[in-house]
């Protein structure tokens, strides 16, 4: 684990390895996440690549009566 300072400015630079193994290039967006007492940040993707992210997924949900 690497750790990163925070600067004047509120700003962090990401460790040149993480960078280079999330393939990170300058205007690359990122999704901030505050979860409980960490900040992550996420790579946002287009949705095109999203495509078949979820193939397998089990979409048989048993409803209700009166929602058939």
């Amino acid at each position: 684990m690497q750790t990163v300072t925070v600067s004047p400015k509120l700003q962090v630079v990401i460790p040149l390895a993480v960078r280079q193994h999330l393939k990170l290039a300058p205007g690359v967006k990122l999704q901030v996440v505050q979860f409980e007492n960490r900040i992550e940040f996420i790579p946002a993707q287009p949705a095109n690549q999203l495509r078949g992210s979820l193939r397998g997924l089990d979409t048989d949900v048993p409803r209700e009566e009166d929602r058939l």
